[in-house]
């Protein structure tokens, strides 16, 4: 009678405790099934671990071959990628979070440059003294630079160009011609225009001596003599210019010095520079330091006033990205510092923001083109133009690329750490030929 009992115990209870177990099995597979987590169709991630840990199959369901491509290639390494055409955003990945831009800090003083100064701003550089009668300067004559980088004392420098320099010869000629016959004193280079500072938050000791010459407003064959970085450009800035208007007939009495001009100067003459537009362009092809820092200060002046320096440059950049609702950190204009920080959405919607301006054309055109520049040997024969950056491991690559499809630029920003320079600038080229190729 006792096993009869537990027999039909057992009949009833059995389906039941088997129906619990199915459904508290299944639940788990269809929660799982619906949230693909840290991954959507744009290939975003919104975490660090949707780049290094595999995603489920799910999880590329629609999602387009040459966004899966890009997906794989950034599989497993620190890299942020974002990439807008006409302000849509068709791919992200590892986007939001801040990283190094290196040179690509080039492009965000480029856009404050032209927003600030326009693309056909000129830089003067001056002869002026207080008291010129009768063909003779009374005193002192200044050289008053303004952020030339292109003054040129030498043909040789003149050379580095692919445009004219603003040299030393045309400024002694036009001295002479506005009438000065003799200088009872002596040229003196202005030193007052720009701050001497030469260093910023987050650059390395050694960075003045090897990579960035002295950012002064009035400059001496960039700054370089005999590939030294060089203390006083000014001084010699005025003894050049002392030696070639007494080689043109002007007496010059007074040994050439350098110094802060008293106040009440009259102009005798001025040389102006090439175009900003021309200037930015060699900037950003070359990834020149030392233009961008002196442009910088320029910039500096114009928005915050006299004298120049590398933190008003740094500070005229963020306000003109942060007036777009980019947050960005930045210590000076060349992107050497360690501790600016921008995100490649942040740079991406920068890029953006600059197209809609009269001047995101002429930015787009300044930028180096596949085999140009800092892009030689990389990217040749493709519709691609961007800005490289490098830093110790880092490298950037941000700009412009002209989707075979539609025919349309699109804005990308590609941002890494941790690889050698030669692996990430594999990978960033493979990026953008896949965007160029395929996307949209």
């Amino acid at each position: 009678m006792r096993r009869l009992t537990w027999a039909l115990v057992a009949l009833l209870v059995l389906p039941a405790w088997v129906a619990i177990a199915t459904r508290e099995s299944a639940a788990p597979a269809r929660l799982d099934l619906g949230r693909a987590p840290n991954q959507n169709l744009s290939g975003s991630s919104t975490s660090q671990d949707s780049i290094t840990q595999p995603q489920p199959a799910a999880s590329t369901v629609g999602t387009p071959r040459w966004k899966r491509k890009i997906n794989r290639i950034a599989s497993g390494r620190s890299i942020g990628i974002s990439v807008r055409a006409g302000g849509d955003v068709i791919y992200e990945r590892g986007a939001k979070v801040k990283r190094l831009p290196a040179s690509n800090e080039k492009l965000l003083l480029s856009m404050a440059l032209y927003a600030n100064l326009g693309t056909n701003f000129r830089i003067m550089t001056e002869a002026s003294s207080e008291s010129l009668d009768g063909g003779i300067v009374d005193g002192d004559l200044y050289v008053l630079g303004t952020g030339d980088p292109t003054l040129a004392a030498s043909k040789q420098y003149a050379r580095n160009f692919p445009f004219r320099a603003t040299k030393l010869n045309r400024l002694a000629r036009r001295i002479r011609d506005a009438g000065v016959q003799e200088i009872t004193g002596s040229v003196v280079g202005a030193i007052s225009y720009f701050s001497r500072d030469w260093f910023a938050p987050g650059w390395k000791s050694y960075f003045p001596s090897r990579y960035i010459p002295l950012p002064s407003a009035l400059t001496f064959n960039g700054n370089r003599v005999r590939g030294i970085h060089i203390s006083d450009p000014e001084l010699r800035a005025a003894r050049s210019l002392t030696k070639k208007l007494r080689k043109i007939g002007v007496k010059v009495r007074g040994a050439p010095g350098a110094g802060t001009p008293p106040g009440g100067l009259a102009r005798i003459t001025k040389v102006r520079s090439v175009p900003l537009e021309t200037l930015v362009g060699f900037m950003n092809r070359q990834s020149s330091n030392f233009f961008a820092e002196v442009l910088g200060k320029r910039l500096g002046v114009k928005r915050y006033g006299r004298p120049g320096t590398i933190a008003k440059a740094a500070d005229a950049v963020k306000a003109w990205i942060e007036n777009r609702n980019v947050r960005v950190t930045a210590y000076d204009g060349s992107g050497l510092s360690y501790s600016n920080r921008i995100s490649a959405r942040g740079m991406a919607r920068s890029l953006v923001a600059a197209e809609r301006e009269p001047w995101g054309t002429k930015l787009r055109k300044g930028l180096p083109r596949g085999g140009q520049g800092t892009l030689k040997d990389r990217l040749e024969g493709l519709y691609v133009r961007a800005k490289t950056g490098t830093l110790t491991n880092t490298s950037t690559l941000s700009g412009w690329v002209q989707l075979k499809k539609t025919k349309q630029w699109a804005a990308f920003s590609i941002m890494s750490s941790g690889m050698p320079k030669s692996t990430a600038a594999r990978v960033e080229d493979r990026v953008v030929r896949i965007l160029r190729r395929s996307a949209r």
